[in-house]
């Protein structure tokens, strides 16, 4: 991102980006609980955003741990077995209330859900002996939330040996099997370069 303040709190239209991203949940929900989970480096910032934004003094804030993995488990310290848990990246401040509502609502009935999207580029894979084409009809580019029943979450993340997985769903898969798919959209893109501020600072306006 070129810059020496962490993505989430640079400020897009006079707001830092991480606030952008959990307003979307609470016009979803205005009683949802949100658990923030940083790294202890991070709390001062954090802090001083607070500070200034009083209205968010209620949402939870936790520390998290050495990897993703672990830093999970620091928040879902803070969920109870029969509540329904998602887990967002705070650097993706355009999910829509849309995706929010599919996602939640399948894992309702279904135990799980993650949006996803279709590819629109020409896929190729990589070989010892060259490269080949992949069919990007049965490829999808996962988003977040990735949404689950807590109990199930909770047991997974107790249960699963290998602790390198690079996101919840996959968690939830070796325990439990298949996720479910639900539609995601196509704006919700995780903000990691400078153009995507620039992207993001044009849609919210």
């Amino acid at each position: 991102m070129e810059s020496v303040i962490p993505k989430q709190f640079m400020e897009i239209n006079g707001k830092p980006l991480i606030l952008w991203t959990i307003d979307k949940f609470l016009l979803f929900d205005s009683f949802i609980k949100i658990i923030i989970v940083l790294p202890s480096n991070q709390l001062i910032i954090w802090q001083s955003i607070i500070d200034k934004f009083p209205e968010y003094k209620r949402l939870v804030t936790t520390t998290g741990g050495a990897t993703r993995f672990h830093s999970v488990i620091r928040g879902l310290e803070h969920i109870s077995q029969n509540e329904v848990v998602g887990i967002h990246d705070a650097v993706r401040p355009l999910v829509s209330l849309g995706t929010i509502k599919r996602s939640y609502e399948m894992a309702v009935l279904k135990n799980s859900a993650i949006p996803v999207i279709d590819i629109e580029d020409s896929l190729r894979k990589t070989l010892t002996t060259g490269n080949e084409i992949i069919d990007r009809n049965i490829i999808k580019r996962v988003q977040t939330p990735q949404v689950f029943k807590a109990e199930k979450l909770i047991t997974a993340y107790e249960n699963v040996l290998e602790k390198n997985f690079t996101d919840d769903a996959s968690v939830f898969e070796s325990y439990f099997g298949s996720v479910q798919l639900v539609r995601g959209n196509k704006e919700n893109i995780k903000i990691t370069y400078p153009a995507d501020i620039k992207i993001a600072e044009a849609i919210l306006s």
